[in-house]
């Protein structure tokens, strides 16, 4: 049996097992037994109260009851299961810039950081920081630490022009991972070789050509998408792979959930370049592209004023996904 890193179950209970054969260096908390994962997604109405701890309104009160309780966020709750005997907790924030973070964790911002925690053992060092908060046991304020074994993974996409920038003092306290685009990610799933140079044919006769079509296509927009707009704005293979097995589906079934890929891709486009017909004109490879482009820039006059048009397929096709893969894949 052979042993090595620990890989994702999607349907099970942790994401990261306790374990892992013979070698457990590169897992969080190898010996912690009591392992549980919190999850919450941050927004514009994420409240300290929701995260930490805080009063709200109580629902469903039976007779006697007060009219308030004290909420435990999650982010204290996922601290007391770590703090626990045998406990580690893996809590996940989602879009982390779409809400108030630094409010969301307020004095708990000067705690986060791995040499400011509790030791292993939950005995306070000369390092260790506290912040206040509302305890929800006993409704008094308490010095409270973060336990060692609490691991938080946040995730963002940095190129959202909806939300604000983090606040660089809440970003340093953090170790960044970028994330890529990965062709070798997406030939993986489609079962595909690694790249070539043989050119595409001018009709498709099987799947896998249809298939090669697409990552070329991909791999091609996100180029001009990097030059024209940055490389934070490219599309992540992730928005190609369908939740089916593509191994032994006919061309036409492929073809077909090409086309509710590409729509993503080309709404994505759309949004990045918006307002600039011929940014998106550019990332489609319809400035100067191949004539079996469907997509191609046009020029009018309105009010004496030049004026832009991309014309083309409201919706792809099966009929027109092939002709637009290939063309878009073309330097």
């Amino acid at each position: 049996m052979k042993h090595g890193k620990p890989k994702l179950n999607p349907i099970g209970g942790i994401p990261i097992p306790p374990s892992s054969g013979t070698d457990s260096s590169d897992i969080p908390a190898p010996k912690r037994i009591d392992r549980k994962v919190f999850r919450t997604v941050f927004h514009q109405n994420t409240k300290y109260r929701d995260f930490v701890s805080g009063i709200t309104p109580a629902i469903n009160k039976s007779e006697g009851d007060g009219d308030f309780t004290i909420v435990k966020g999650t982010l204290y709750r996922a601290s007391e299961h770590a703090k626990s005997p045998n406990g580690a907790a893996l809590l996940i924030i989602d879009e982390i810039n779409r809400g108030p973070a630094v409010q969301a964790f307020g004095g708990a911002i000067v705690a986060i950081e791995s040499d400011k925690r509790l030791d292993p053992n939950g005995v306070a060092r000369a390092e260790t920081q506290y912040f206040e908060l509302l305890d929800p046991d006993t409704g008094e304020i308490v010095e409270y630490a973060l336990p060692s074994d609490l691991y938080i993974l946040a995730a963002m996409n940095q190129a959202d022009a909806s939300v604000e920038p983090l606040d660089v003092a809440f970003l340093r306290r953090w170790e960044p991972l970028r994330l890529e685009p990965e062709e070798a990610a997406l030939r993986a799933f489609y079962a595909l070789p690694a790249y070539t140079e043989d050119d595409l044919p001018d009709q498709p006769e099987h799947a896998n050509q249809a298939l090669e079509a697409s990552v070329r296509a991909w791999v091609a927009v996100n180029k001009r998408i990097s030059l024209g707009r940055g490389g934070e704005y490219q599309i992540g293979h992730g928005v190609l792979m369908s939740d089916g097995d593509l191994q032994g589906l006919s061309l036409d079934e492929v073809l077909s959930i090409l086309c509710i890929g590409w729509s993503k891709v080309r709404a994505h486009v759309e949004e990045v370049f918006f307002g600039d017909i011929r940014g998106i004109a550019a990332a489609l490879n319809a400035l100067d592209g191949p004539s079996f482009n469907p997509f191609r820039l046009t020029e009018t006059t309105f009010a004496d004023d030049l004026r832009f048009m991309l014309e083309g397929p409201s919706n792809l096709s099966e009929a027109d996904i092939y002709s637009a893969l290939r063309a878009f894949a073309q330097e």
